[in-house]
């Protein structure tokens, strides 16, 4: 019992508490009846528990102190000399006071308080048109980590006009940071939430996306591919919106740039477009494209390459699927 007690080890979290408690209610059901808890154990549970809302309440506390810093109003920079150090100086509190605060907001809890704080529609309304592009970046980065997998914390940043602004900032800013992290946070915004992907195809997100493969900033192409190619495979209704705007042709014309990692999605999204939906088959079977060749010259190079198996795939299965099927069909119709 002495070792038992010697090599026990406390919870030094709340995750820790919770699977102290989860841990003797499993011990509960068990045919031996759990030893009662000693008077040092429930000192030690009701110190702890003390503490950790101690802790949380000095995240909150921290969170405003941040929120005060990023509220302050910045002097003039028309003013120079001294003045525009001191700018700077404030410009590195508020990057800073950003980081804590995502680094907080990864506590779900905390990203809460942070909306009730007023702290997301500061974001939006000061931050993600402001004229330091590391602030626009922090911020666009600050409502992607409180947007991820946060349904509440979604439909707020959709009530507030975060979308379309994260939108413009993907599609035109001219710092290409700002633009891949406002790509993320309109990710963390539409994927697998419908009311984002409506809000998303109101301010034509797909085209955002299209002109995103066709930058030439990797990252934003390579995530811009990947979201397009999740949407797909999560609603492929949106197949017909997709072909009908010329997306085959434009995916095709990514494949024939330099090879990159955006063209494993891109195959993706073209085998998305063509399973089931004629209309999407036709437009790759269609010559001027020129697919098959380019299918067959791809696979080429990519056999024997173990990183690039998941590409091969893609290769192959579009391949199959647009012309071996194409070539099954013509020599039924000859017969």
């Amino acid at each position: 019992m002495s070792e038992d007690r010697q090599t026990r080890r406390h919870p030094q979290n709340l995750q820790g508490v919770l699977q102290l408690a989860v841990e003797a209610g499993s011990a509960a059901e068990g045919p031996a009846p759990p030893e009662p808890m000693s008077e040092e154990r429930k000192t030690w549970l009701r110190e702890a528990l003390t503490e950790l809302c101690k802790g949380q309440m000095d995240e909150v506390e921290q969170m405003k102190q941040c929120l005060a810093v990023l509220c302050k109003e910045g002097s003039e920079r028309e003013r120079g000399g001294e003045e525009d150090r001191e700018d700077d100086d404030e410009d590195g509190e508020r990057e800073t006071a950003f980081e804590m605060l995502s680094e907080l907001c990864e506590n779900l809890d905390n990203a809460r308080d942070l909306m009730t704080l007023g702290g997301l529609e500061l974001c939006v309304s000061q931050y993600l048109n402001h004229a330091q592009s590391g602030l626009r970046w922090r911020a666009a980065q600050l409502i992607a980590s409180c947007a991820q997998n946060m349904p509440q914390l979604q439909f707020h940043l959709l009530s507030i006009g975060a979308l379309p602004k994260l939108l413009q900032l993907t599609d035109s800013d001219p710092n290409p940071t700002v633009r891949v992290k406002a790509l993320y946070a309109v990710s963390c915004l539409v994927r697998e939430q419908e009311a984002g992907l409506q809000a998303f195809l109101s301010h034509d997100g797909f085209s955002v996306l299209m002109r995103g493969m066709q930058s030439e900033n990797e990252k934003l192409r390579t995530k811009s591919a990947f979201l397009l190619l999740n949407l797909l495979m999560s609603h492929p209704e949106q197949k017909d919106t997709l072909v009908a705007m010329g997306m085959v042709q434009q995916l095709v014309s990514v494949l024939r740039t330099p090879h990159s990692p955006v063209h494993e999605h891109v195959l993706g999204a073209l085998c998305c477009l063509v399973e089931d939906f004629p209309q999407g088959l036709n437009d790759c079977r269609n010559p001027a494209l020129g697919l098959e060749e380019l299918l067959r010259q791809r696979s080429k190079e990519l056999q024997g390459k173990e990183e690039s198996q998941e590409e091969l795939d893609f290769c192959e299965r579009l391949r199959v699927m647009c012309f071996s099927r194409q070539q099954s069909d013509d020599t039924g119709m000859d017969r």
